[in-house]
This record gives structure tokens, sequence and C-alpha cells, in this order.
């Protein structure tokens, strides 16, 4: 099907399989644990990585936040001050109550000034991170093997360079601010409280020790792992949710909306029960903190120590006035800092995921670059295996000689497009070497390669660009007419002019194509590039009838002379190839012409059976 991307995506990658049901873990073993712990440290050193750079301007920030937070306390010390002044006995000393409200005034003015100017230095900073990693992720993106992104949803990926860049703007312009407050202004509270009662400044103090107690039991090493997995299922939510919407047009062709909206519907419950219980397991205490914090209770407690002790005449009535305004100063942050350390770790969690992204090795450059000479492909003794060891490609050798068609058959995983992933270095093999024109792939520059080599796959990517800017991916200073020219080649020319801006229409905006149209626009793509070397996915996986024939005679045209290596899914399609490879557990079992195979009575003849019942005899045309 197609997919229409931002036109900011282009690094973005290809979508993966779909991800998994989301169940609840599990209790973790002692190794889980120790693996958990060690998950957060790195993420802390990866968060402390990234804003080394700013340590300087963050400082500042803080400094101007403390003072700010300090001035802050003008006001309520002037209406302390201003209160003893009316309610002590006597005439009121009107100089002395006027100094206290300018004083309150000039620092309240003093606050907002900075902590105008630290919030915006901390978003300063962060506007500057956040640009220079979204650069750098596209850097490393742009390098990574093309590879890569098949094991990757567009989710996955889109979920790091967006979601956790984003997640560290609280953390950037607002933490410091909060908790500079949160150590500031309870500090300069508790120091005046205590000068003036310290008997009730231990009373004031009841809520704090108490809230700090619930936090602590909140924030054990169980309820991170707890937090980070309602991150990770968070995360596989939503590239589920992207898959599922990309690929509803294909899924409604096919007739089975119905068992991938269940099973969609049966992960988004999974996780709905998961998060439910993990919000259950701290209700209680969450509900508890509140209370302990609230201004009411420790107002209450407040008033009623405070009347004891006034009561019993060993406190004048004026020294509650003082209580009861900055008492609720020692709770507030408090409160804050649970929130505050949650939009840490939720960082921390980013940092790491951010810092494993910019980790992923990339394709080395080539040191001596080489130029191909001709068109011939060879493929010299190619092995390969995941980063995981699974080898999937076994010593394969294969020619593919100019102007022909090879044609790669086999059961799913059998390696057939890992083996054509190999040509246009999608990846590099992990033993042998795949060489066009003479020239290792490895030592061949990427513009060089890409220029000789095209590839038409099943899902064709297609940018929210117009029609014209999307024929024109791989060679964007294409002149219109050959555009055009390569769109009537690929049949695509009548459907443009029927669009409300012909080639200037915008995907995704102005019009969308089906998957027959963004195959057709893929074999534009091709055309235009005009590259002697050409490697085909079944191209005409999602199209009807009419449109395969549309295709078909579309590709006539782009396949015409060229050295073509076409994966097949449907065997009648590639009769007339003049070589058909069929492949078995990463390894070549058979080769030859179709008559050839056919008449052998192998593979081939088994796999043409099962899909044409026996006795079945050719159909189709082949990719010539």
């Amino acid at each position: 099907m197609a997919t229409t991307e931002p036109v900011s995506t282009l690094t973005d990658g290809t979508d993966g399989s779909a991800s998994d049901d989301v169940t609840p873990a599990s209790e973790p073993s002692g190794t889980a644990r120790d693996a958990t712990a060690d998950q957060a440290a790195q993420g802390r050193r990866m968060l402390i990585g990234l804003l080394r750079p700013y340590r300087g301007r963050l400082a500042a920030a803080l400094l101007l936040q403390a003072v700010g937070a300090l001035a802050g306390l003008a006001p309520l010390l002037a209406v302390i001050e201003l209160g003893r002044e009316l309610l002590a006995p006597g005439p009121v000393d009107h100089g002395r109550a006027w100094t206290s409200v300018v004083w309150g005034a000039a620092g309240l003015l003093l606050r907002v000034l900075l902590t105008a100017a630290a919030g915006g230095l901390g978003h300063l900073v962060d506007g500057e991170l956040h640009l220079s990693l979204r650069r750098s992720l596209a850097q490393r993106l742009g390098r990574v093997p093309l590879g890569w992104y098949s094991h990757r949803s567009s989710g996955e990926v889109n979920g790091v360079v967006q979601g956790d860049v984003d997640t560290l703007h609280h953390l950037i312009a607002h933490a410091p601010g909060e908790f500079t407050s949160a150590v500031v202004v309870p500090a300069a509270s508790f120091v005046y409280l205590a000068c003036v009662d310290w008997r009730l400044t231990l009373v004031a103090l009841i809520p704090v020790v108490l809230g700090v107690s619930v936090h602590r039991l909140l924030s054990t090493e169980e309820r991170r792992r707890e937090g980070m997995a309602v991150g990770q299922a968070m995360g596989r939510i939503g590239a589920s949710s992207v898959e599922f919407v990309e690929g509803i047009s294909v899924v409604k062709t096919f007739g089975g909306a119905g068992r991938v909206h269940q099973r969609y519907r049966r992960a988004a419950d999974d996780f709905a029960d998961f998060f439910l219980g993990y919000v259950a397991g701290s209700a209680g205490l969450a509900s508890l903190s509140a209370l302990v914090l609230s201004p009411p209770f420790v107002l209450l407690l407040v008033l009623t120590g405070g009347t004891v002790l006034i009561t019993e005449g060993s406190m004048p009535p004026a020294d509650l006035l003082p209580f009861l305004l900055l008492s609720v100063a020692l709770t507030a942050p408090v409160a804050a800092l649970g929130h505050g350390m949650d939009n840490i770790h939720a960082a921390e969690r980013s940092a790491d995921r951010i810092h494993e992204m910019l980790s992923v090795e990339p394709l080395p450059r080539p040191v001596h670059p080489a130029a191909p000479h001709g068109d011939r492909v060879e493929y010299r003794a190619v092995g390969y295996a995941y980063d995981d060891g699974h080898p999937v490609l076994h010593d394969i050798d294969l020619v593919l000689e100019p102007g022909t068609t090879t044609a790669l058959v086999g059961p799913s995983g059998a390696g057939k497009s890992t083996l054509a992933q190999l040509l246009p270095r999608f990846f590099d093999p992990t033993q042998g070497s795949v060489l066009l024109g003479g020239a290792d792939v490895r030592d061949i520059p990427d513009e060089e390669l890409y220029q000789r080599v095209a590839f038409i796959f099943q899902d064709v990517r297609l940018l929210r660009a117009t029609i014209a800017e999307n024929i024109a991916l791989a060679v964007p200073d294409a002149a219109r007419s050959e555009v055009v020219t390569a769109a009537r080649a690929a049949g695509l020319h009548d459907l443009v002019q029927t669009l409300p801006h012909g080639y200037d229409s915008v995907l995704g905006e102005d019009t969308g194509l089906s998957g027959g149209e963004a195959q057709r626009l893929g074999i534009a793509r091709a055309l235009l590039i005009d590259a002697p070397v050409l490697v085909l996915d079944e191209a005409m996986s999602f199209a009807d009838a009419k449109t395969e024939a549309e295709i078909r005679r579309a590709l006539g045209v782009l396949c015409a002379g060229r050295t073509q290596l076409v994966i097949a899914h449907r065997l009648q399609t590639i009769t007339r190839a003049d070589r058909i490879v069929v492949m078995e557990a990463g390894r070549i079992v058979e080769s030859g012409t179709y008559s050839e195979l056919m008449a052998a009575g192998g593979r081939l003849a088994d796999m043409w059976q099962a899909q044409h019942g026996p006795g079945a005899g050719p159909q189709g045309e082949a990719h010539r």
C-alpha cells in the first residue's frame, strides 16, 4: 500500500511488522531487577551527557530562579510585618507599614523579572537541545543501514525522534525552576518560622515528614520498573495505532478489517487492564499523600497547634500569622517534587532511547571509492546473519548478467528479500561480497550506487509533497518535461491530469493514491533515475486485474534492456525469466530456466503445483 509521509520524515524509514499485544509483566527476577537498575543508571548518564554542553546556562538559570524564589517570599513577609504592626497595641506606625508594602511590591516585581529571565534562558537551552538532537538523529538515520528499518516500525522511530525529544522539554525548560523553588522556598521558610517559634515549626513539619514518607513508598524500584513497563507499553500501542491506520486500506481491500480491528482492540484492552492495575497499586498511597500535603490539612494542623500555644499563654497571637502564610510553602513544593521525579525518570528513559538510536552503527563510507565498469552483478560466497547471530544466508554464489532477468522464488523466510536487499546495500554481508561492474558495492559511493541500482518494493513510500516532487525524489533537479515523460511511461499521467492541481497536487492534502497507483508512481521514479539495474519485490502485490495489466505494461517499459533481480511470489509472473533461482533456508537449491526446472520435477515444480494445481501450465507474462 502507499504511505504518505511529511517531507521532514524522509529519513524515518519504512514500516516494520505489527507490534505485539500488550501484556502485564510478571514479577521480575533478581537479574531483571539488576538490569532495570542498570538501565536507569545508564539513562541518568545519558541524560547528564546530553545536558553537559549547556551546563553553564543551566546553572545561570538555576541561580536566577533561586534569587527569584527568595524574592517571592518578600510579599508574604511584608504581609506578616504589616499584620504585626496593625495588631500591635498603640498607634500605627504609618512609615513602617508603608515600608513593608513597598518592600513586598519590590520583591514581587523582582520575582517576576528573575523568574521570567530564568524561564526564558531555560527555554532557549531547550530549543537548542531539541534542534541539536533532531539534527543528530536525522543525520544518523540517514546513514544507518536501510535494512535496520525493516525491524522497526515508523511509529517506533517517530516515537524517539518526536516523542522522546519532546519529553526532555519539561526537564530543561521547567524542572530546574521547580526544583530550585522546591529547595529554596521551604529552606528559607523553615529558618524564618524556626526563629518565630520552634515548637509550632515542628508541628508545621509533620505534613512534610508524612508526605515524604508516603512519596518514598511510591518511588520504590518496583514502581520504577512498572513505570518503565507502562512507558514501553504506551510506545507499542502508539506504533500499533500508526500501523493500523496506515494499513487499513489494504486490510479492507482483502476483507480483513474485522480481524485486524479485533487484534488492535484486544491489544488496547490488554494495555488498559495493565495500566489500571498499575494505577490501582498506587491510588491509595497517592490519595494519602495528596491529603497530608493539602493546604486545608496543613492549616488545620497549624491552627490546632497554635491555638494550644496561644491559650497556654506561651505564644503571642500575632506570631500565628507567619505560620498561616508560610506553613503551606513547606509542603507545596514537596507535592511538586513527586511529579518532578516522574518527569525526570521519563526523561532518563527518553535519553536512553535517544542515545541508543544515536549509537546505531552507520554503514561505513568507502575508504577507497571505486567506480563500477558495466552492469554485471555478482554474489561471491555471500552470507548474512542478523545482530543476534541468526544466519539467514549461507554461501550464496550468483551472477546476474547484464540485460537479463533473474527471479528469486521460495517459501517465506527463505532469504529472498535479504539477498535482494544486499545489492542496493540496505546492509552489508557478514561474509563474502556483492559486486556491481566488478566493484564491491561497499566501495561504491552512495550517490553512484543509487544512480545505478533502482528498487521497487511492495510498500511504496510517498512524501507529503507534490506528485512531481515524489516522482523526482532521487532526481530533484529533473525538468518538468522529464517528470511527465516518466509518468506517461508508467501509466500515471492520465490520472495526474484529473487531479485538482495536476503534478502540483500535494499527496495527503489534495489527493491520495491507491496501492496500484502508488506502485506506478514508484515505477515512474525508477524510470526517471534510468538505473541500469533493477530490484523488484512483487511490484503488483496490491493490484487488481485491470491495475495489474497497466503495471505490467509500465514494467515492460521500465525493464527493457536492464539487469533485473525479481522477488516473485506468484510464479506465473516469472515464467519467461532468463534464470529462476529457488531458495530454501538461506541457500540456493535450484537454478535454471522455467522449462529446465519444471522438466526436472524439483522444488519449482512442487511450488507450481501447490499454487496452480497438478498439470497446470504457465500463465501470465514475465517481468521483461
